[in-house]
């Protein structure tokens, strides 16, 4: 199979016009005629997620965040994007992204992150359409019981393997249903409030956005690179649904920057 059909099965899952107007998903790097030898994939793309690919035999890498973000005006191996660049071309590998177009699409990073925590009667909010296409920037679930806010709190860490979350005060009422987005999602705080969320789950929030909120809404980010790190199981399951056959690696490179020292 070539890496463009493989392109197209990611794409057909989650079309480019669902990315936002900033973003920059899609091919990065590459020709795609090539046979696929396998997929590595991955959150971010660095020269540690490039040397993996390339131990393990793949000619593909899938990640979720961009390697290009802006154009490049050079590729002189100045940064670590333009040595991944380089050395991604000397090594034959195509790399491809699927970012905020696999966050607005349905079952796509948001939908997995409801999966995770459990959650039933998962919906969009902050709903659009595009080109026909259903999606949303988060989703909306119930828990399947109610839940004290610290045992919620200790659920998600458990669950999503974090050090800490940072909360707003405890809510003193039960938790049963949750608003999620995940990565930078503080701009929807206020859309879950108004649908009668008792929490929202992100992955980074802007330090004045915790104010005011005490009672009405329990606060809860848990890391940008935490809260998205499954969505390496979404490339997972729809290759494997899409293209039978092409081998398919979860990275073990952490490609998370942040240290919790």
């Amino acid at each position: 199979m070539k890496i463009k059909q493989v392109l197209c099965a990611l794409e057909q899952f989650a079309p480019l016009p669902l990315q936002e107007s900033w973003d920059n998903a899609g091919l990065q790097v590459g020709l795609t005629e090539a046979e696929v030898s396998g997929a590595l994939l991955c959150l971010d793309v660095n020269e540690q997620i490039v040397d993996e690919a390339i131990q393990k035999g793949c000619n593909l890498i899938v990640s979720h965040h961009p390697l290009l973000f802006r154009g490049l005006k050079q590729v002189s191996g100045q940064n670590y994007v333009q040595r991944c660049v380089i050395k991604a071309i000397k090594n034959d590998i195509v790399i491809v992204s699927m970012h905020t177009n696999m966050d607005n699409a349905k079952n796509g990073v948001n939908w997995k992150i409801a999966e995770k925590l459990g959650l039933s009667d998962v919906a969009f909010f902050a709903q659009k359409t595009v080109d026909d296409v259903e999606a949303g920037s988060g989703v909306v679930g119930s828990l399947p019981e109610a839940m004290a806010a610290d045992d919620f709190i200790l659920m998600v860490k458990k669950r999503f393997g974090v050090e800490c979350a940072m909360c707003n005060q405890l809510l003193r009422r039960p938790i049963r249903k949750v608003a999620i987005c995940g990565g930078a999602g503080d701009f929807l705080l206020d859309e879950a409030l108004s649908l009668g969320a008792d929490a929202f789950i992100t992955g980074e929030m802007h330090y004045h956005q915790y104010f005011d909120y005490e009672q009405k809404i329990q606060i809860c980010v848990i890391g940008h690179y935490q809260s998205e790190q499954y969505t390496t199981e979404v490339f997972r399951d729809i290759i494997q649904k899409e293209c039978p056959g092409v081998r398919t690696e979860i990275a073990e490179t952490c490609t998370n920057p942040i240290l919790y020292l």
